[in-house]
């Protein structure tokens, strides 16, 4: 059978309940006012995000999350040198064109669902993995560690 690849989206197989579900949550949480909004969001915060994760980490990660969110995390190549959490959001908003302070939201609440599938011990280890400012972004304090 011969598969045109162009096919226009609404003859596509609609997103599985798991996806909708954690779109629905970054639009509650962002308050963004459609889906489509918030799924730019998903989209730009976790293939950032698949670009600074590695190891066992981004592995835990993409087995938590939809697989719609798995396949824009996975299908980016992880940088070598991972950003701090500033730099990440730097780095977004010069992609996406947005200002800092939109591009902040939108990391916050993307990365508020992600926590949500993955839990507090993935998150953990996440953030044991990332350099310094990755914390806030999580929702969570930044602790030095005691001197």
């Amino acid at each position: 059978m011969i598969t045109d690849a162009r096919a226009p989206l609404a003859h596509q197989q609609p997103y599985g309940t798991a996806y909708e579900q954690m779109l629905e949550k970054v639009r509650y949480e962002g308050a963004y006012p459609t889906r489509e909004r918030a799924e730019e969001a998903v989209r730009l915060v976790l293939s950032g995000l698949g670009r600074q994760l590695t190891g066992e980490e981004r592995v835990d990660l993409a087995a938590r999350l939809p697989l719609e969110a798995t396949r824009v995390l996975t299908a980016q190549v992880p940088d070598i040198q991972p950003l701090t959490g500033w730099a990440f959001v730097k780095d977004l908003a010069a992609q996406s064109g947005a200002s800092l302070a939109t591009t902040r939201w939108d990391t916050g609440s993307v990365l508020a669902a992600v926590s949500a599938y993955a839990g507090a011990d993935l998150i953990t280890r996440i953030l044991h993995q990332l350099p310094t400012g990755w914390a806030l972004l999580f929702g969570r304090a930044e602790l030095a560690p005691a001197a």
